[in-house]
């Protein structure tokens, strides 16, 4: 069951993020899901890091985000009512896509009955977080591209860099003038022509080098060809990514979790990911990822959920000095 879909079109006052296509009225829908929905655990896995120019999470449980579509830029605000009901708007040339796109997004496709949690931590987790469901974006480079300048790197490193690279050559979000959240608006990020021309310097500005770049510069030239990858089952969609140079598991796991909703996408080769599986499901944080693998078995098809309730449990172990060292390479 899908849940309840209704479209409507109405004028919506000049407030929000950027501006352009759009500004004057935006096309509006509501839905109502088929069980507990907790958009913050849903949307959650969107956002990189606490100032990404491509999605806000405000105070009043809205939910802003902005993104290229197939039919080109679009932003999207959604809201949940007291009765569950879910309100989204959109502008831009992509709002239609991304309303179309609506249910999908906030995990009408997932299927979280199918989880069978095994051990003691995992079903108090589900019981206390019922309103996760793994979102679909149905956008493979919104992903791909994030998940690359996360290789190797520290996550404060990755999210800077994500952050200049929008700013400076994405384009202001198109929808209602006149508010900004903070300092910046909403800014969807680059098409892939532009990706592709931008500078060496631009790159190690931002502090990316040059085999991230790189990689990030050969799946662009493709990206028609990674885009088709959203519609493939998971073990098509991981090797259709893999055969960019530079892309290995780690990287596809992470972007199909987001663009397909792949439930059983497990991240292999996290610096963190083995060690708090172990030491939730076995109490050995020195695991690796073979054992992870092994503890993970009796949830396949479901792995990346189950990850996902381990995380959430708060059961992690506790923090020791950092294994790696942020690097500013922009000075060198």
């Amino acid at each position: 069951m899908a849940g309840r879909f209704v479209p409507r079109t109405t004028a919506v006052p000049r407030q929000g993020p950027g501006s352009g296509a759009g500004s004057a009225s935006a096309t509006t829908r509501t839905w109502t899901p088929p069980g507990p929905l907790d958009l913050r655990l849903v949307l959650g896995p969107l956002r990189r890091g606490p100032a990404d120019p491509a999605y806000r999470a405000l105070p009043d449980g809205t939910f802003w985000r902005a993104t290229r579509t197939p039919a080109g830029p679009g932003t999207l605000r959604v809201s949940a009512a007291h009765d569950g009901t879910v309100s989204a708007t959109a502008w831009g040339p992509g709002a239609q896509w991304l309303l179309d796109g609506l249910p999908a997004l906030l995990g009408a496709g997932d299927t979280p009955d199918d989880f069978r949690p095994r051990h003691r931590l995992l079903a108090l987790t589900r019981h206390r977080r019922p309103g996760l469901r793994l979102l679909r974006t149905g956008l493979v480079m919104e992903s791909l591209i994030p998940s690359i300048l996360e290789q190797k790197v520290t996550t404060d490193e990755a999210y800077r860099a994500w952050r200049l690279l929008v700013r400076t050559h994405g384009t202001p979000a198109p929808g209602p003038s006149g508010v900004t959240f903070g300092t910046y608006g909403l800014y969807v990020m680059p098409d892939a022509r532009t990706w592709s021309l931008i500078p060496s310097w631009e790159w190690h500005r931002a502090g990316v080098d040059s085999k991230r770049s790189a990689t990030v510069l050969r799946a662009v030239r493709v990206a028609r060809r990674m885009e088709e990858a959203a519609a493939m089952e998971l073990p098509e969609a991981m090797a259709r990514l893999q055969l960019i140079p530079g892309i290995g598991p780690w990287t596809a796991a992470e972007t199909l979790q987001r663009s397909n909703g792949a439930a059983d996408a497990v991240t292999v080769g996290d610096l963190h990911l083995p060690g708090i599986v172990g030491h939730a499901l076995a109490g050995n944080r020195n695991a690796d990822d073979e054992e992870m693998l092994e503890l993970l078995a009796p949830y396949e098809g479901q792995r990346h959920r189950a990850t996902r309730l381990i995380m959430l449990s708060g059961h992690t172990p506790a923090r020791r000095a950092p294994k790696m060292t942020p690097r500013d390479i922009a000075r060198l």
